[in-house]
């Protein structure tokens, strides 16, 4: 039954990139599943910021409609929105540097690969 399908939810597993391949050999990980656990903690990292932004977006949202004039209030509102904005900038801002450097030098700094 479609209705109580939110009992049976489908599996969900810790890592975004299968480990297969060079990663592992039979049941033991290589040194190359470095690679994938660095495409893994770089994919958590990024959906942390992008959600801790959007935290602080809102929060400081609901300071502000709660100030109620208050100065103070106010102006603690206003710097929880600033830094998210900041942090929103610089995390875009680092992403666009590694990509300049990677057309510019041609190397592929944007992928963590071992040998």
């Amino acid at each position: 039954m479609k209705v109580f399908s939110f009992l049976f939810p489908p599996p969900v597993f810790a890592q975004t990139t299968p480990w297969s391949g060079k990663c592992i050999d039979g049941d033991v990980a290589t040194i190359a599943g470095l690679e994938c656990l660095f495409a893994n903690i770089l994919s958590i990292a990024t959906s942390f910021a992008g959600l801790a932004f959007f935290i602080m977006l809102l929060a400081g949202g609901f300071k502000y409609l709660l100030a109620g004039g208050d100065q103070k209030q106010t102006a603690a509102a206003s710097a929880t929105l600033t830094h998210a904005l900041i942090g929103l900038v610089l995390t875009i801002a680092v992403w666009l540097i590694l990509k300049f450097i990677e057309i510019f030098t041609g190397i592929e700094v944007t992928k963590f690969q071992i040998g």
